[in-house]
């Protein structure tokens, strides 16, 4: 990761324990059946889910009838995935790797990206994953990205925020940097007893810079959704 991003600190177990309300099952079956539509999958398209965390989406378009890649850099998200893989008895091609260099040729209908998955590079190598997106997607394909929409977050911008879950805290410090359109945050997590800190960025977009940034990089057409599709 780019300098100021502790991949390690920021996609652990803390993270699934406190965002445990948000990557529900309700909220995972009803996103899993937005990037359905949205997407306009179908029994046998070729799907990849890049940064596919613990498969709780990919797992759930597998067993609608996609043919499921997934790719993350987290080995203990990937096992997580690989078990309830399992336990749905559904086949998913998960890998652990780099979004900057995909191991797929031209193979996929669908790539989409959710829940804040892109972005974690300066601004050249967030082009060049684009680039590399387009590269495995087949004639016609199409790159779902679901992303925090820069106007509306700033509209509510705060500079701490704070979960707490049966009595442990993770604590967030936000900052946002306008020369690089970032969100920094340090994160600090006190969970039995244990004291953990660590640091993240993500670029955040206006809906018009991405468009324009997709249609540089080779895209055709660019349309908008909100959260709900």
């Amino acid at each position: 990761m780019t300098d100021g991003f502790d991949l390690e600190a920021t996609f652990n177990d803390d993270y699934l324990y406190f965002y445990a309300d948000r990557l529900s099952d309700n909220n995972s079956d009803a996103e899993a059946a937005v990037v359905w539509d949205i997407a306009g999958l179908d029994d046998d398209v070729r799907v990849l889910d890049l940064a596919c965390g613990h498969g709780r989406i990919a797992n759930r378009l597998a067993a609608r009838g996609a043919r499921m890649s997934g790719l993350d850099a987290t080995p203990s998200f990937l096992s997580l995935a690989q078990q309830d893989a399992g336990r749905r008895g559904v086949s998913v091609d998960y890998r652990e790797g780099d979004m900057r260099s995909l191991p797929w040729m031209v193979d996929f209908d669908v790539v989409f990206s959710w829940f804040t998955a892109f972005g974690y590079f300066d601004d050249d190598t967030n082009k060049q994953i684009l680039g590399e997106i387009l590269r495995v997607l087949r004639p016609g394909g199409r790159f779902v990205v679901h992303l925090n929409h820069r106007d509306f977050l700033m509209s509510r911008f705060t500079p701490c925020a704070v979960v707490e879950r049966d009595g442990n805290l993770m604590i967030d410090r936000h900052h946002f940097d306008p020369y690089t359109g970032r969100a920094h945050t340090t994160r600090t997590t006190i969970r039995d007893g244990h004291i953990r800190q660590g640091t993240f960025f993500v670029r955040l977009f206006s809906f018009t810079e991405l468009r324009a940034w997709l249609l540089e990089a080779g895209f055709d057409e660019v349309e908008g959704f909100d959260g709900d599709g």
